[in-house]
């Protein structure tokens, strides 16, 4: 099938889930999460929840599995430097079934024109878990509009096609 074709039988609207990892942002002060929250709707997607947990192991897993259950795409901002108090990039990966490297990879080279050598701090991954799709991208409204326009806006309802086409459902929970 022709990626035409793909586009054509992607689904319009995604369900999609939120997650803020920070020890410091609210929902008010989250300028990330309320910017993707903002596009998402503008754009049809469904958003199911938006949370924040503090960057702690245990309580960013517990939020994804969670998230897993209802969303075809979860998309967690925050956590992902190299800092001690970072943790969300080893909780993702232990979810992923298949990482997809080129998401993170995109990410950077996204990034690098605009913050320069400094984009190799970025640990930005994506992949699949479960039935799920998560991408967790770094928490500054720079990174995550970054993401948005360069990869995640035009590319969410092939990304949700790809997983469930063969197995003949929509992703329905």
């Amino acid at each position: 099938m022709a990626r035409d074709e793909h586009d054509a039988a992607a689904p319009r609207s995604v369900r999609v889930a939120l997650l803020t990892i920070s020890d410091t942002r609210t929902l008010t002060t989250d300028e990330s999460g309320g910017f993707l929250e903002r596009v998402l709707t503008e754009a049809g997607h469904q958003v199911l929840e938006r949370s924040i947990v503090q960057d702690e192991a245990a309580q960013i897993e517990l939020a994804l599995r969670r998230m897993m259950g209802t969303a075809q795409v979860i998309i967690s901002s925050g956590g992902t430097g190299i800092a001690g108090r970072d943790v969300t990039i080893p909780v993702v990966e232990s979810l992923l079934t298949k990482p997809m490297p080129g998401f993170g990879e995109l990410f950077r080279m996204l990034s690098y024109p605009e913050v320069g050598a400094a984009a190799m701090l970025s640990r930005a991954v994506g992949g699949l878990a479960g039935n799920a799709l998560i991408f967790a991208l770094p928490g500054s409204l720079n990174a995550v509009q970054t993401a948005w326009k360069g990869l995640l806006e035009s590319e969410l309802p092939h990304l949700v096609y790809e997983v469930f086409r063969q197995t003949g459902n929509s992703g329905a929970p």
